[in-house]
């Protein structure tokens, strides 16, 4: 279980540096929604223990709200 844990911080580690590096040409909108996808992305898997699932549905969840905060 420490592995499959390890590997979900490194991939979440990756993918939160590659949205910091591509956020130069987006919109206020558009980042929001990245960090929100980021921020739901740890939430889900604190929350759920580092079930890959919990974190693609945080990642979701906070997509959806950063989105929608952006209006």
């Amino acid at each position: 279980m420490n592995k499959m844990k390890r590997c979900t911080s490194m991939l979440l580690t990756a993918v939160i540096v590659t949205g910091i590096a591509g956020c130069s040409g987006m919109s206020t909108r558009d980042k929001n929604t990245a960090v929100g996808a980021g921020i739901g992305a740890v939430g889900g898997a604190v929350l759920t223990g580092g079930s890959a699932v919990g974190t693609v549905g945080g990642a979701a969840v906070g997509g959806v709200i950063g989105n929608q905060i952006g209006k």
